[in-house]
């Protein structure tokens, strides 16, 4: 792994596109609603609960940590390839988005009996992994 190779500010720009999808995404007026009662919450349950900060802070380190892995894999396949771009970005996010987010967290929705919950988490995953590749790949 080649950490000198990261662009830190694409990283970075990463994170706050995930924070912005994310929050279009899970909107009060997207899918936010359907999500909750897919994950069996009521109106009278609160998001976060009391660990509002816990929630937040796991959340920007989980982006965080996303981006990063995503930037040493998006530079490994475009070496492979001539060099990373755009498009090779993209492939990239698309590719690890679907083998091993979508298909790991599939197995977890089909026990849980969420399957919807599961099309709308990991399609807002699909955006940003997809965006993250792409970000990555044409930012050197």
């Amino acid at each position: 792994m080649d950490f000198g190779s990261i662009n830190w500010l694409a990283v970075a720009a990463c994170v706050v596109v995930s924070m912005i999808s994310g929050s279009i995404w899970f909107g009060p007026k997207t899918f936010f609603p359907i999500w909750w009662k897919a994950i069996g919450k009521t109106e009278k349950d609160t998001p976060g609960g009391d660990n509002m900060g816990l929630m937040w802070g796991g959340t920007v380190l989980a982006s965080i940590v996303q981006a990063v892995s995503m930037a040493i894999m998006v530079n490994f396949m475009g070496s492979a390839s001539g060099g990373a771009t755009l498009a090779s970005g993209a492939r990239a996010g698309f590719m690890l988005w679907f083998g091993f987010v979508a298909a790991t967290s599939l197995t977890n929705k089909l026990f849980a009996g969420q399957l919807k919950a599961w099309a709308l988490e990991t399609g807002n995953h699909l955006i940003n992994f997809v965006l993250f590749g792409a970000i990555l790949g044409a930012w050197h």
